[in-house]
């Protein structure tokens, strides 16, 4: 439900303010956290909410997905010993607070630059691109290939965490700073990259890493199987949460499966079972190594979602060309792998079956070649993600990418983060100014 005013400066005055600030540097985007915390807890909830604007352009989208335990109240000098300050919660309280009273402020247009950008995926990266590069006096069109603006905020995390409306009204601040949307255009196909570079100065490639992962295992074609991401997009996109108000394409299931451990699967989990179905989360791991954050398992404990740990699927079986049943085997863990946690290792012999009629698999995903694959030129690193420098530029000239589509699948305020850095570098290239970081630079601010 959020905080309350009481309960906001409350929690405010807990902040030590301490000299080096480590919740800033916890921050991809560097959010003044300190100062806008500092007015909270004066009962200064707007000028606080157009602080942390000045850094983060989706605050009450962040207060509300970002991991805050791993990043700034995981670095907060009292969370070992106290808990951390509820930065998130602060953030979101003022954002909401700001919003639900109409003291939502347009930014003043700067003077114009006469330099055109164009953004490709309309996700917290690109908007974040966007919402920086606008307020610096350049043209910016968002260019989205679906039919609503926010990208996996709007496709891919459910209702119940993140509001519709929310998204919508954090896009029309940035419609009213004069920002242009293109919608259901795919660029690649719809338009050309070199269609692009031919109108516009720069380029921003934000498109995610939206090409789910399977399991390669037999029975993954049936009926009944979905991936996380098409699951979630049809319960987003096609108002699936609002079954059945609405009729929507996504069949609800009695029995549902959901392969995986994290954010993603605990959506999916909790999504399946507001459409009325008993839910059955399969992960290879124990409970200690749940990729998920503690408060989504917590959640979907309390929602009564049956966790069978240290289990894989092996097969998948149907009746009629639709999902009847998954066969597991179950694991023990072994040595540490690359990622630091125990590798799980088939136990044979323990096979087991498991009721069910849909599997979701989450799993991953990885980069999405439609566009990519009509670039020759741009150079991929073996996984099919766009290689950039510290500037996130990539090997085309007036060309930058950031977000899901370099990393790999991360966190919106990461992806946010990179879109930051991407600004800095598109803002200095059309000015003709030095590139962030370079020696020219430090001179100059020297």
């Amino acid at each position: 439900m959020g905080l309350s005013p009481e309960q906001a400066m409350r929690e405010a005055q807990r902040c030590l303010d301490c000299r080096k600030k480590p919740c800033v540097s916890g921050c991809p985007v560097g959010v003044k956290v300190p100062e806008f915390i500092s007015l909270v807890g004066e009962g200064k909830f707007v000028e606080a909410a157009r602080l942390i604007k000045e850094t983060n352009v989706l605050p009450a989208v962040t207060g509300r997905v970002c991991p805050q335990e791993d990043q700034c109240e995981g670095d907060c000098t009292l969370f070992k010993k106290h808990g951390g300050v509820s930065i998130g919660a602060l953030e979101r309280f003022v954002a909401d607070y700001e919003r639900n009273n109409n003291l939502v402020e347009i930014p003043k247009k700067p003077r114009p630059t006469g330099k055109k950008v164009a953004i490709i995926g309309s996700g917290p990266s690109g908007l974040t691109v966007a919402g920086d590069l606008i307020l610096l006096g350049h043209e910016v069109t968002v260019f989205e290939a679906l039919h609503e603006a926010g990208g996996v905020l709007v496709y891919g995390i459910p209702e119940f965490r993140l509001p519709k409306e929310i998204v919508r009204a954090e896009i029309d601040y940035l419609v009213q700073q004069g920002i242009v949307f293109e919608m259901n255009t795919v660029v690649g196909m719809t338009v050309t990259m070199d269609d692009l570079l031919e109108d516009y100065d720069a380029v921003y490639i934000g498109v995610g890493a939206g090409l789910p992962w399977f399991m390669r295992i037999e029975g993954e074609e049936l009926n009944g199987v979905f991936s996380a991401n098409e699951y979630l997009t049809r319960s987003n996109l096609m108002k699936g949460y609002l079954f059945p108000e609405y009729d929507s394409p996504l069949p609800p299931g009695k029995h549902v499966c959901v392969v995986g451990g994290g954010n993603v699967a605990m959506d999916a989990a909790r999504t399946a079972k507001r459409l009325g179905a008993k839910v059955t989360i399969v992960y290879r791991r124990a409970r200690e190594q749940l990729p998920a954050r503690k408060d989504e398992v917590h959640h979907a404990d309390e929602e009564g979602i049956i966790f069978q740990l240290l289990s894989n699927p092996v097969r998948i079986f149907g009746e009629e060309g639709r999902v009847v049943r998954m066969e597991c085997i179950r694991m023990e863990l072994g040595e540490p792998d690359e990622s630091g946690r125990r590798r799980p290792i088939p136990i044979e012999g323990s096979n087991f079956e498991i009721a069910c009629d849909q599997v979701i698999i989450s799993i991953g995903a990885g980069a999405n070649p439609l566009l990519t694959k009509t670039m020759p030129e741009l150079k991929l690193n073996r996984w099919g993600y766009i290689e950039v420098n510290e500037n996130n530029r990539t090997s085309m000239p007036k060309v930058w990418a950031g977000g899901d589509i370099v990393t790999g699948a991360a966190t919106v305020i990461e992806a946010m983060g990179a879109g930051r850095i991407a600004a800095k570098s598109i803002h200095a290239d059309l000015l003709g100014l030095p590139q962030p970081g370079s020696d020219e630079e430090q001179e100059d601010s020297g």
